[in-house]
């Protein structure tokens, strides 16, 4: 006799549980998830950490700036009218809702030295939803451009700045040894100020150059610069990537981002993303505690961001602190899982969608593991599947992949814990005194 059970995506057991299998909410069953992610691509990223976490077998994911990586195609500019045509007119039409996002988007490319504290002042003040203020500075960079108050030349932001060394081929290394990377627009801009065709630059482009050097799989998930929220930035944002760092609108999951004060363990989501920021003023009890709270709960995933390293970019980190801290880490690993920011992002979701079927005879059990969702999400999930009394040893099969395990115990009986691709064809568990009879 054939027995069917349906989950989606989970399980409620009754008191014959042989054959029934669970999705666990992360990969190997383990009680939380980790992400170590960089802004910025700063060259002492990967001068002083990155060796750090390869040392300790650790991944991560980069997000980096792509317009002046040697060997990029695009490149920082802006795309409009001539620079000296709006530098006229703002003589005699000050700066408003209408012409603002123009005005922003250029202001970076003036030919002078100094716009880039009026450009980013501007942007925070118009993300903070103050826009009068926001138009008055904006005229007042102009108004010393107009005035010859600046000196001519090129400026370069400090985050760009930092970047200067990073190639593409070193990149490819980095991604071959495991490490994500993904974009962070070409020139670290505010979105939220810049006209939508420059917008549309800044996002398609940096993916476009990724996706030419390193491969479609890099071009699944972004970070914004400044870790912006404006309803504005997402707008546009948000359909260019599969996930963003920013902004996750996943239904059964809490974001809390960095800054925000709320306590991840009060949330009764099926999962909550916590992001926090280490900084220079971000004492290591603390930072440990991160690790601690995610460890107490079982559907936290805890999203570290790092900028600097070493004195070099935004609130540098030293590397003798970032070494004791992802030991920690490393130390936890048995109850954490650590992974890239799209391999967490594509398990949540695709257990989340997904639907198991399981056929149970005497002396195999058939398990059906489907998503309809689009290949990109390839993850391996992790199933929990009860086998009869008398096994002791299971040989999981599907398609070429074969593996030994031992059955394990809980207080529902015993269990087989291993990893499968859905829509990859059927999961055979077989006991290995049977193997002879029915493989």
């Amino acid at each position: 006799m054939i027995f069917r059970l349906s989950l989606f995506p989970f399980l409620f057991f009754s008191a014959h549980v042989n054959g029934q299998t669970e999705i666990t909410k992360w990969q190997d069953g383990k009680t939380g998830a980790v992400s170590i992610t960089y802004d910025d691509g700063s060259i002492n990223q990967f001068r002083y950490a990155l060796p750090l976490m390869k040392r300790l077998k650790l991944p991560a994911t980069f997000y980096i700036i792509t317009g002046t990586i040697d060997g990029s195609k695009y490149h920082g500019k802006f795309i409009g009218r001539p620079v000296q045509e709006i530098i006229a007119e703002t003589a005699s039409a000050p700066t408003s809702a209408d012409n603002y996002f123009e005005r922003a988007s250029a202001a970076k490319y003036l030919g002078y030295i100094g716009p880039n504290k009026y450009y980013d002042s501007s942007a925070n003040f118009y993300e903070d939803g103050k826009e009068a203020i926001a138009y008055h500075v904006m005229d007042e960079l102009y108004r010393k451009v107009r005035t010859g108050s600046l000196k001519k030349g090129t400026e370069l932001s400090m985050e760009v700045a930092d970047e200067k060394g990073l190639t593409w081929d070193s990149i490819k290394k980095y991604a071959s040894q495991g490490y994500e990377f993904a974009s962070h627009t070409i020139t670290h801009a505010h979105m939220a100020v810049l006209d939508t065709t420059n917008m549309f630059y800044e996002l398609e482009k940096s993916k476009e150059d990724i996706k030419d050097h390193l491969g479609e799989k890099y071009t699944f998930t972004a970070e914004i610069p400044f870790g912006v929220e404006h309803p504005r930035a997402m707008k546009y944002s948000l359909p260019a990537y599969a996930a963003l760092r920013n902004l996750m609108t996943d239904p059964y999951m809490q974001e809390i981002n960095r800054g925000y004060k709320t306590q991840p363990g009060m949330s009764d989501k099926e999962y909550v993303q916590w992001q926090r920021g280490g900084t220079t003023k971000t004492p290591l009890p603390l930072m440990k505690s991160w690790v601690d709270t995610t460890l107490a709960h079982d559907n936290i995933w805890l999203v570290l961001v790092f900028h600097g390293v070493d004195s070099m970019g935004y609130e540098p980190l030293s590397h003798q602190l970032l070494d004791t801290y992802f030991q920690y880490i490393k130390m936890n690993e048995n109850n954490l899982w650590v992974a890239t920011f799209s391999d967490v992002v594509k398990y949540m979701r695709e257990r989340m969608h997904a639907n198991v079927t399981t056929d149970k005879t005497n002396d195999h059990i058939l398990v059906h593991l489907k998503h309809s969702l689009d290949p990109i999400y390839n993850i391996p999930l992790t199933l929990k599947t009860y086998v009869p009394d008398g096994w002791k040893h299971v040989e999981v099969k599907q398609g070429n992949y074969k593996k030994q395990l031992s059955v394990q115990k809980d207080t529902k009986g015993n269990y087989v814990l291993y990893r499968a691709n859905a829509n990859q064809g059927t999961i055979q568990l077989v006991p290995q005194h049977f193997q002879g009879k029915l493989l």
